[in-house]
């Protein structure tokens, strides 16, 4: 009894699979409370269920009411360690995210010790569990002295000494009987059988040869030295590393991971597309062995698994990977590097919205460690970082490679230049004798279009309708090569292309605009000599992406047309000539970062090109020459751009001078998405006209994409240079949404990327 003359309770805050953003508390059983910390995964009942969850804290405090108490603990030690734990939590505030949901990044797939617990879903998922690959291995127990048998027995322990632990398959295809042979020395007590795990990620199946580390140029060495006192000096600390396309950047990565490691802490490295994980895993591999793991959504759940378990017990140092990389239980964390930090595959745009570069550099900080976000055209929001003092600009302004040099861009203006021979006005003349003079080189081109597909749309030429969408206000893409199918790339609904319109039945139906697969198969009529291949995601998963890469590299490849896939970090030497087929399609977005993703995408794809001995040609085909973006692409003039781009969102009230925060409600019903974004209007103009700071609200209005999925969709965009009003607006917005209707979906996405 207390003072107050209240009983005081072990109490556990857990974490529950379940859609709203708080913790349940429990009580602690007395034969649990040696066992239950945070970070354990423990047995919750729950209503009438079971669910497994995560131990966020535990206190002692007197009983709320109608308590229920933990029914076990599963783990032996903390399936997420205390820095992660404290990290998912600041996720699940700053983004108005279930802590469930967040905390369930940093969990591996389920295993099926924990499954056979509850047949409900966890933070895990409903799979029915999975297990490592494991295989049986012999190990020669210390002191042993010999067999009492010779022959097989014999040669089996001298192996195994002369070796060290070996697999019981290893030694059964070279000697048959050795399964019986090593059963027989367990019973002389010789040696121990045990289960090891497997390697498991497809990148480990082969040792890499080591690589030859490059003499660094002065600007690499002046940037590894910062990094490397800030890692010294163990403070928190943020880099903006600004090169050129083809500067090194990642060799100042691999050296600066490299003094982590001498400093005895981890290091987590983020890329922005499964298609650049092989070829990087490839270069960090050659420099550290396998002290890499590697995790993205192209891993099996096994090797997820696997990959996961050799991270949290310390096997592996370095963890990289897509953006979920970013909550690898790395232990002793102290560098957090995220590569191509502009690019908007790192906001995650469904379940916890969140942004892996920003929290990368917020997971650094409470690490007292060091991000470095890296670009060769950083996003806006990371040079305001700079200059607001918050962190520090590292400047790598020339190629690595001494003969490289940056690549001459010209501008062709659709408006004057006629077609090519092909007669298609997209594959202009200069284009086509531009590809015809790389090919007689010997060289190779990358075309980039960011439309996949044959033809964007299908018109009826007697009506002027446009096929699209049933359940999404979008036209339809016709794919050839699928079976002559319409395809919505939103929510992929497909069906055959039909032989009349469906409004007027009339038969005259044409295919509009060009995707990379009509693109592909013009380039074949027109150059029939040349070697072709495509990538976008009709095509391509992640090996068959780097299959094609590596063909590109070995010259087996003349032309590759891609999406933007193409665009993101590869190292092509033999590449001289790119090509942007439609510059002005990236510029015509309803989104006020549309310039600033434009200008990334040409600089990127241009940066493709001369990265070897020989000098590199862009050609940018476009109707509007005169935009800001194309300009200063045609210049390499990266500074330029974003001096300008600041300006603009400066007089225009967007970030990084202001805070976003966009709500979007979405129902079958038109009528009740708009009515629940109107409520939720209403509530944010009651809560901003309790606040001195400015508040805007923008809104409501139909979405972008007005009907997406066969939902109609409505947001509202709250909008402040004042970061504490903006959250206190959202703060009540986020209660709110308990009271809208239950056929009404409704998000809260904080720094959003996107307005579509």
């Amino acid at each position: 009894m207390t003072e107050t003359g209240l009983e005081r309770v072990a109490l556990a805050d857990v974490a529950l699979p379940v859609p709203v953003a708080r913790f349940f508390t429990y009580s602690v059983p007395a034969r649990l409370a040696s066992r239950a910390a945070p970070g354990m995964r423990v047995l919750c009942p729950f209503g009438s269920r079971r669910l497994v969850g995560v131990i966020l804290r535990t206190r002692e405090a007197p009983p709320p009411a109608r308590l229920r108490a933990l029914l076990d603990v599963i783990d032996t030690e903390p399936a997420i360690p205390a820095d992660l734990l404290a990290f998912a939590m600041d996720v699940a505030e700053y983004y108005f995210a279930p802590v469930g949901d967040v905390v369930r990044l940093a969990l591996p797939p389920n295993d099926r010790t924990t499954q056979k617990l509850t047949e409900e879903p966890s933070l895990f998922g409903k799979s029915k569990g999975t297990a490592e690959r494991t295989t049986q291995w012999a190990v020669l127990l210390d002191g042993a002295k010999g067999p009492a048998a010779r022959g097989q027995a014999q040669q089996i322990f001298e192996r195994l000494k002369a070796k060290g632990a070996q697999p019981l398959s290893s030694l059964a295809a070279e000697w048959k009987s050795a399964r019986a042979v090593v059963k027989r020395l367990v019973g002389e007590g010789l040696v121990l059988v045990e289960r090891r795990a497997l390697p498991e990620p497809a990148q480990f199946a082969h040792p890499e040869p080591r690589d030859v580390i490059p003499t660094a140029t002065v600007a690499q060495e002046a940037a590894v030295a910062q990094i490397e006192q800030a890692l010294k000096e163990r403070q928190p600390a943020t880099f903006l590393l600004h090169g050129v396309t083809g500067s090194g950047k990642t060799e100042v990565y691999l050296r600066a991971i490299a003094m982590a490691h001498a400093l005895a802490r981890g290091t987590i490295v983020l890329v922005p597309e499964i298609a650049l994980t092989p070829q990087l895993v490839t270069r960090y591999r050659a420099r550290f062995g396998d002290d890499v793991a590697v995790l993205h959504s192209g891993l099996t759940a096994r090797e997820r698994l696997g990959t996961w378990r050799r991270i949290r017990t310390g096997k592996v140092r370095v963890a990289m990977g897509a953006r979920s990389a970013l909550f690898a239980p790395i232990a002793a964390l102290g560098l957090v590097i995220v590569d191509e930090e502009h690019d908007p595959s790192f906001k995650q745009d469904e379940g916890v919205r969140y942004h892996a570069r920003d929290m990368a550099i917020l997971r650094a900080h409470r690490a007292f460690g060091v991000s470095v976000l890296g670009s060769a055209t950083p996003s806006l929001e990371s040079e305001w970082l700079v200059r607001s003092g918050k962190a520090k600009k590292l400047l790598l302004p020339d190629r690595a490679k001494r003969e490289a040099v940056l690549p001459r861009v010209e501008l062709v203006d659709l408006r004057r230049m006629g077609a090519g021979p092909t007669g298609d006005k997209r594959l202009s003349l200069p284009l086509h004798r531009a590809i015809e003079e790389t090919l007689l080189a010997h060289e190779q081109t990358i075309l980039f279009l960011n439309r996949r597909g044959f033809a964007p749309s299908v018109r009826c030429t007697s009506c002027g309708q446009v096929l699209a969408c049933p359940d999404c206000s979008v036209a339809l893409t016709f794919h050839k090569k699928n079976g002559a199918v319409v395809q919505c790339h939103y929510c992929g609904y497909r069906q055959a292309m039909p032989a009349a319109c469906a409004k007027c039945a009339g038969t005259s139906l044409v295919l509009e605009g060009l995707g990379t697969e009509r693109l592909e198969d013009t380039l074949t009529f027109a150059f029939p000599g040349a070697r072709i291949a495509r990538i976008d995601r009709d095509v391509a998963d992640g090996r068959r992406i780097e299959s094609v890469l590596a063909r590109m590299r070995s010259r087996e490849l003349d032309i590759l047309v891609g999406t933007q896939m193409v665009t993101k970090g590869h190292d092509l030497p033999h590449v001289t000539l790119v090509g942007v087929i439609n510059a002005d399609a990236a510029l015509s977005l309803p989104d006020f970062r549309a310039a600033e993703r434009a200008f990334q995408l040409f600089v990127q794809v241009a940066g493709r090109a001369g990265r070897g001995d020989s000098p590199g040609r862009v050609l940018i085909q476009t109707y509007n020459p005169d935009h800001s973006a194309i300009v200063h692409a045609q210049a390499h003039d990266v500074s330029g751009f974003i001096e300008q781009e600041l300006k603009d969102r400066r007089e225009l009230g967007y970030p990084p001078f202001a805070r976003v925060g966009l709500v979007r409600a979405d129902a079958v019903e038109e009528r009740c998405a708009r009515e629940a974004c109107e409520a939720m209007a209403r509530t944010a103009l009651r809560s901003c006209s309790q606040i001195a700071a400015r508040v805007d609200v923008v809104g409501p209005a139909p979405a972008p994409l007005a009907r997406l999925r066969n939902r109609y969709r409505y947001h509202l965009m709250i909008r402040s240079s004042d970061r504490r009003a903006l959250r206190t607006v959202l703060a009540q917005l986020e209660l709110a949404r308990g009271t809208l209707s239950r056929f009404v979906r409704c998000s809260i996405d904080v720094d959003p990327m996107q307005l579509l």
